[in-house]
């Protein structure tokens, strides 16, 4: 824990307050990549926000896990975990083009569902009955919110299924990344890789900016990052258990934002849908808390 003073009723209300202001920012990011796209590919906002956001990256890793931040004992291991990253965002930046800000937030809620799934069938971790039911309750809920057959179902709905794949498998892939290197060297060169890449593949798309697009560019830079390393600093004050129900309160500020900005409003069936998604997600993580502590004790 960051500092031993501090009673643990203390530490998990900083860690919720972070952790809120951290997906408060994140949405935010959100919005604004949103707004670009009409304008913009998502490889040109990538590229940008990785470029703004990488020396605020140094300075982060700099200050909070010094100079060996800066080193890293399995560089592949990032540069792969960056292209799981960029292809997860490339994705949902499409899908926010097409669809409601809210509805692309809700579907990527199923992430926690798809980590359990994919632990279980391709690590062969064991799963228990309980979080297996967690499982296809949150899959239920995609259904619920997709409506697959329906009138109102849309191709551009599976983007954001397809990010919370990549994004579990990303989370997943953390565990090939050397254990001497610290959180901040894995937010380091998870930036970095996106910005090595994004590079690679924005000449391809790239499109004047407006003069008066700058200013986006930059606020998705300051928010992205921002949410990013608060989000980081949630875990550490605080248990997954407690902090990570707390992300779902995105649904709020993108459905808040959709409202503002574009006049979206989802329908019942959507937050349904999100409603069970978030369930099974909170069930997941407190579920494999409990079986955790009952290893160690």
């Amino acid at each position: 824990m960051p500092s031993t003073t501090l009673d643990a009723r203390a530490q998990a209300t900083i860690g919720i307050v972070l952790m809120s202001v951290g997906i408060a920012s994140l949405s935010v990011s959100d919005a604004i990549a949103k707004a670009l796209t009409a304008g913009y590919s998502p490889i040109q906002i990538l590229f940008i926000r990785n470029l703004i956001a990488l020396p605020f990256a140094i300075v982060i890793a700099l200050s909070m896990g010094g100079p060996g931040a800066l080193r890293s004992y399995r560089p592949a291991a990032h540069l792969l975990r960056g292209i799981f990253w960029l292809l997860a965002a490339v994705l949902f930046f499409t899908g926010l083009k097409h669809l409601e800000i809210a509805e692309a937030t809700a579907l990527v809620f199923v992430a926690p569902v798809f980590i359990t799934a994919i632990s279980a069938l391709f690590l062969k971790e064991t799963v228990g009955w309980r979080r297996w039911l967690a499982v296809l309750a949150g899959f239920a809920g995609v259904l619920v919110i997709v409506r697959p057959g329906a009138g109102t179902f849309q191709n551009e709905s599976l983007l954001p299924i397809a990010t919370a794949f990549l994004y579990a498998v990303l989370m997943i892939s953390a565990r090939w990344v050397d254990p001497r290197e610290s959180v901040w060297t894995l937010m380091l060169y998870l930036v970095g890789a996106g910005a090595l890449l994004s590079a690679l593949a924005v000449p391809f798309a790239w499109v004047e900016i407006q003069s008066g697009d700058i200013w986006m560019f930059i606020g998705i830079a300051i928010f992205g990052t921002a949410g990013i390393t608060l989000i980081t600093q949630a875990f550490r004050f605080a248990s997954a258990a407690t902090v990570a129900p707390f992300e779902y309160s995105a649904l709020i500020w993108a459905t808040l934002l959709g409202w503002i900005i574009w006049d979206e409003v989802p329908d019942m069936l959507t937050y349904v849908g999100a409603g069970i998604i978030i369930l099974s997600g909170c069930y997941i993580v407190f579920r494999e808390q409990k079986l955790q502590s009952e290893e160690t004790n």
